[in-house]
Order: structure tokens, then sequence, then C-alpha cells
């Protein structure tokens, strides 16, 4: 686990430099190979969201890309049968030829690092504990796939920081947000949401003494 702390161990270091520098090798090359990152981005919105339409606008919000790329992109994967035209937006085409392959190639691979997720979550507030399930480990049926827990947190640096995720990812994310207190009294509550959350399969990305795992599993 990469936790940024004001003293950490070289080896804690090294690990964390590691993990993001293995992100960014990932992407380059996926970008590489299909020729551009915001290719990448583009092609895993429309495979993670088979059946739904997205107008150009669409695609530049989601994919925080130029929509001058995004043209330009949209001109390719129609050329070669990725996506299909819709009367007033563009989706994925089921008869597309290689579809498992890209699917495997895109969606199979661990494109995104708990340090480059934590990295999104620096500057909101005093953020305490930050879990992540669903889609980050291949887990679609849980409730939530990101749950952050602080105190004094910017209600928009956590959006923004959520918006560039889920431009990586290609999909939106389900998430939950709670000051420190409020959550405490959900697990002294028994709260079903919360609990759902703990007892089922999911990753510590951030964790503070105050709500380590023996406080949590305690309640």
């Amino acid at each position: 686990m990469c936790v940024s702390k004001p003293r950490r161990s070289r080896a804690t270091g090294l690990a964390c430099f590691l993990s993001k520098k293995l992100y960014n090798k990932t992407m380059e090359v996926l970008g590489k190979i299909l020729g551009s990152s915001a290719r990448v981005k583009i092609m895993r919105l429309f495979l993670l969201n088979r059946g739904k339409g997205f107008t150009s606008k669409d695609i530049v919000k989601r994919s925080r890309v130029s929509l001058d790329v995004v043209r330009r992109e949209l001109k390719l994967l129609s050329a070669v049968n990725f996506i299909k035209k819709r009367t007033t937006d563009w989706s994925f085409n089921s008869l597309f030829k290689y579809g498992e392959e890209f699917e495997g190639l895109l969606l199979g691979s661990d494109t995104l690092s708990k340090e480059a997720i934590l990295d999104n979550f620096k500057k909101v507030g005093r953020v305490k504990l930050i879990i992540i399930s669903g889609i980050f480990i291949k887990k679609h049926d849980s409730r939530v796939d990101l749950l952050i827990v602080g105190d004094k947190m910017k209600k928009n640096k956590i959006e923004e920081g959520i918006r560039k995720i889920e431009a990586e990812l290609g999909t939106e994310l389900s998430y939950a947000v709670f000051d420190t207190k409020e959550f405490i009294y959900r697990l002294n509550m028994y709260d079903k949401l919360v609990r759902d959350i703990l007892d089922y399969p999911h990753e510590t990305v951030l964790q503070t003494k105050e709500l380590s795992t023996q406080v949590l599993k305690k309640v």
C-alpha cells in the first residue's frame, strides 16, 4: 500500500514510484500500439458502454480530450468499423470483428495503479480512508467503486479527481464520500451501504491509524 506520509522510507517511496511508473508505462505501451493515448481512452469508453450513444461533446467531456482530437479519432474508428454513426451520436459497433480481442487488451490490463488513484485526492482535504472496489478490482456487482472518508474536504476537488479517473477508465464511477464522524456513526449503526463495502471484496488505497483495519473490524 502506497501511503503519503511526512517521512516515508526509501523502500516505500521506491514502491510508490515504481507503481506509478508501471501505470505510465502501461498507458505508454497501449498508446504506442494503438497510435495515441487519446484513442485508448475513447475506445475504452465505447467498450465499457456498449449500446450507449455518445456525441462528440459527450466524448470530449468524458475522455478529457480536445474536440479536434475526438473528431479525428472518431473518423478513424468509424473507418475500421469499431464504432457506428447513429442519428445524433456514435456507439460501439457490435459487428466489429475484433471486439473481444480489444476488450481483452484494453479492459483486461491494469491501467490505473493505487498511487495514480491517490494522486487525484492529495489536495482535497484531510483524507483518512480511500477504498476501491467494483471496476477497480473487476467486481461489477459491488455497491460502489470508490469510498472516500475524511474531514474538511472540498467537494469540487473530489469531483475533479473523480472526473480524471473516469476519463482514464472510460466509465462513470459509483462513489461515496463521508466525513469521519458520519462514517464512524454509520459503522456503529451497521449501515448497509458501509457494511456492504467493508464486508465484500475491496482494496485499501489510503488508511490512517484512526481508521485502521483493526478499528473497522471491531465495529
